[in-house]
């Protein structure tokens, strides 16, 4: 038969716990004193060196030192293409046009034939003249002779001095006609010429405005054969800004105070076609446009392929005598912060430092600085976007303005 359980005594039960307590503190004390003796595991110093903080890494940036250069300032306006002669080719005498020799739009040198107007009428004049040259020539030898006759009679007083003077005065009549016949004569050759339309300056003709068979008059009334303008040299008029004309007078100003020669202001031209050429100023007008404030000039350039044509539009660039020394930085070293713009600066530690600038116009791809940087300071040219001002950076060295295919350290394309 199982033994009945035997309850604890209530007594007994709390006698153990003070024993209990004692055990475990001395426990702790023992693991407490031996806890620093115990071995610790060491560090090979390579695990040394990857337990310490990591060094911040540089950015790999293309970098740029700004330099000042030499730089000719263009300002552009709108023109156009202008003859330096066109001319309205008109008969100068009336008849019959009788045949054109020159295809419409062709190039013409000066001197070439382009209308002949029936020259018969003109040429039985010239021959009828011809007939009464002779006659006065012939009276005039007669006069002559007995002129000359006259004087030695006269020598012997077998004539009188009346007579004398009759025949001396018959003499000068016809030398006086003769004259006048020879210059009739010459009149008429000159219309039998005038039969023939030449161009007076090399160039390139019009339509044609008359054909053969067709009656012309002469006068200011006549009807126009043929336009005829010429090709090289060829001018660009435009209306320029007051201030700029200025400026560009004062660059070719001589000590004296006179105006310098025009021919030294450089002038630029780009067509609707694409067509470029590079000119110079060869007029100023005397005044300024008070309603636009502008002023009239004209520039000439060199055509003689012909490409370029009078009334075509084009664009055109006028610039100084004298270049200006500025600072120029390429396009993507520039950020905006708002309303700000700002360059990266690095520094001797290669470290990026923010830096506000103001910019002016834009010249060849890069920005004129006209406040912010100084020469030979460096900014970084491409790659903002990744640099932050305070950066570490890894400068590679580029020339301002340059586009390289890549940016440093990334493999991918530069941003343009």
């Amino acid at each position: 038969m199982p033994e009945p359980a035997v309850n604890p005594d209530p007594a007994v039960v709390p006698s153990r716990l003070p024993r209990l307590a004692a055990s475990g503190l001395a426990l702790a004390l023992v693991a407490g004193i031996s806890y620093p003796y115990l071995p610790l595991p060491r560090l090979s110093p390579g695990q040394a060196v990857a337990a310490t903080p990591a060094a911040e890494p540089a950015v790999p940036v293309p970098v740029a030192a700004v330099e000042p250069r030499d730089v000719v300032l263009f300002d552009e306006f709108s023109g156009r293409l202008e003859a330096v002669e066109r001319i309205d080719v008109r008969a100068r005498v009336g008849g019959a046009v009788q045949a054109t020799h020159f295809s419409e739009g062709d190039l013409v040198r000066a001197g070439d034939l382009l209308v002949t107007i029936d020259p018969a009428p003109y040429a039985a004049e010239v021959q009828r003249l011809e007939a009464q040259v002779a006659g006065a020539e012939a009276r005039l030898a007669l006069t002559a002779s007995d002129y000359e006759r006259g004087q030695r009679l006269s020598d012997q007083r077998i004539v009188t001095a009346r007579d004398l003077d009759v025949r001396a005065n018959a003499f000068k009549e016809a030398k006086a006609n003769l004259d006048a016949a020879n210059a009739t004569l010459a009149s008429a050759r000159l219309n039998l010429d005038y039969t023939q339309v030449r161009a007076a300056v090399g160039g390139r003709v019009g339509r044609r405005e008359i054909t053969p068979g067709n009656l012309v008059a002469t006068g200011a009334g006549a009807a126009v054969l043929t336009t005829l303008v010429s090709v090289d040299p060829i001018y660009a008029s435009f209306d320029a800004d007051e201030t700029v004309v200025l400026k560009a007078l004062s660059s070719i100003a001589e000590p004296s105070g006179r105006r310098g020669k025009l021919d030294r202001i450089p002038v630029e031209m780009a067509t609707a076609d694409g067509e470029r050429a590079t000119g110079h100023l060869q007029f100023i007008d005397n005044k300024v446009d008070a309603r636009s404030g502008t002023v009239r000039v004209r520039a000439t350039f060199a055509n003689a392929d012909g490409h370029l044509i009078p009334g075509q539009f084009a664009r055109m660039r006028l610039g100084q005598a004298a270049p200006e020394r500025l600072l120029l930085v390429d396009e993507r070293a520039v950020g905006t912060d708002q309303d700000k713009r700002f360059v990266l600066v690095v520094g001797a530690d290669n470290r990026a430092a923010f830096r506000a600038v103001t910019l002016g116009r834009a010249v060849e791809g890069l920005r004129i600085v006209t406040s912010g940087l100084s020469g030979g300071e460096r900014i970084v040219v491409n790659g903002l976007q990744r640099v932050r001002p305070g950066s570490l950076v890894s400068p590679s060295p580029v020339t301002m303005g340059a586009r390289p295919m890549q940016e440093p350290g990334t493999g991918k394309l530069a941003q343009r």
